[in-house]
């Protein structure tokens, strides 16, 4: 597994294939970790109390004062009881209907953003549906969602993309350092903007969040609101484009799965199960990383304690032990008991919302452009760990 290698990044679901029939453990000596690649393994690594979730600050910490201080009150990179207490106020601000409460917001920038797609198509043009449509929509959602004035709202993809680079392990000293200018400018806007909501309540997030506390009287701590305002952005914004810009890709390279979603476009059942397969098939996120705080053993091998192990999370959804014909894009795969927001206390806090925007968004294109077709072949971008297209072109007349 050679994750820089333009033939893995274009397609690393043969070479799990491969590494999977030979051991569902194997130590990498490229990433320096064990990585777990059968769907069993993959569970328990994310089951698995005796692997967490354990930060360490990027070095020199001079260069990443931002990005380090980001992570450390991210639930994301907590363990109990810091990721108990956290979850739950956050789960707790997030029940306050928010969900619902943009479930009509979706649809209604879908639409507009459709409209955009049929100007930029206008004439027969080819379009970049990841740029005008795929991109912009959990942008726009998750702008809502924090109560972020539209205005401001160009402001937060450039701020995700360069943070997300991060998690690379192909990184360069350009990438790090705008990396670290995006989570300083990001976290200073939403410290101003957490300020005005104090003055002002609202009905959008940060304000939930600014309300909640537990039966203690614990509260989430002005760090902890910035972590969570840029972790619901980063994981938000890069899981759904690009499941969504992967997804429709796949359906639109295979004539028969997009018929079968055409046919069914009324059926909301219809809809949640191609949603879920797009997720199973290429999903967005590749691996996972917990660190051993004990001796564990995942399928016969033993993680030291200090050691690292990966779960490939796209090759336990590629499992044929567990998924039939694993390679095939089956939309009416049922049941489909993808990883693709984890498991265990790390599960995506976002999923519901998620799961609204790539239905709405799947149900919107493909209702308002029955001629949709590819215009040139997807190119993937040069990164492992988030996969994603650099572009989808389109035509829709």
């Amino acid at each position: 597994m050679r994750v820089s290698d333009q033939a893995f990044i274009d397609d690393p679901y043969p070479t799990f294939a491969a590494m999977r029939a030979e051991a569902p453990v194997q130590w990498s000596d490229e990433l320096g970790m064990y990585v777990a690649l059968s769907y069993d393994a993959v569970s328990q690594v994310l089951r698995t109390r005796t692997l967490g979730r354990i930060w360490e600050d990027f070095a020199p910490g001079s260069a990443f004062e931002q990005i380090n201080l980001i992570h450390r009150h991210a639930l994301l990179e907590m363990e109990p009881p810091d990721h108990t207490r956290l979850r739950r106020l956050v789960a707790t601000a997030f029940s306050r209907g928010h969900v619902e409460r943009l479930r009509p917001r979706v649809a209604a920038l879908a639409a507009e953003l459709a409209d955009d797609v049929a100007d930029a198509g206008s004439g027969g043009s080819a379009v970049d549906l990841l740029s005008v449509y795929a991109e912009p929509l959990p942008v726009a959602v998750i702008g809502e969602l924090l109560g972020v004035p539209r205005d401001d709202w160009p402001l937060l993809r450039p701020w995700s993309n360069a943070i997300v680079k991060m998690y690379e392990y192909d990184r360069s000293p350009e990438s790090d350092a705008a990396a670290e200018q995006a989570a300083s400018e990001f976290a200073g806007y939403l410290r101003e903007l957490a300020a005005v909501r104090r003055t002002r309540l609202g009905d959008d997030l940060i304000s939930d969040l600014l309300r909640v506390q537990d039966a203690d009287g614990q509260k989430v701590t002005d760090d902890e609101l910035i972590a969570t305002g840029i972790l619901l952005l980063n994981a938000g914004h890069e899981a759904t484009v690009n499941t969504t810009g992967n997804g429709l890709a796949a359906l639109l390279q295979r004539p028969d799965q997009l018929t079968t979603v055409r046919e069914g476009l009324s059926d909301p059942a219809v809809i949640a199960a191609a949603g879920e397969e797009m997720l199973r098939f290429d999903g967005p996120l590749q691996l996972f990383e917990r660190t051993a705080t004990a001796p564990t053993e995942i399928a016969g091998t033993t993680i030291e304690a200090g050691q690292k192990i990966a779960a490939l999370l796209g090759s336990a959804n590629h499992d044929p032990a567990v998924f039939a014909d694993p390679a095939a894009m089956d939309v009416t795969r049922d049941p489909n008991p993808h990883v693709g927001f984890g498991l265990g206390i790390h599960f995506c806090l976002g999923a519901p919302l998620a799961r609204v925007e790539i239905q709405t968004s799947l149900q919107t294109l493909l209702a308002r452009f029955p001629a949709l077709r590819l215009a040139a072949e997807p190119r993937h971008r040069p990164e492992f760990v988030i996969r994603g297209l650099e572009q989808l072109q389109v035509t829709t007349r």
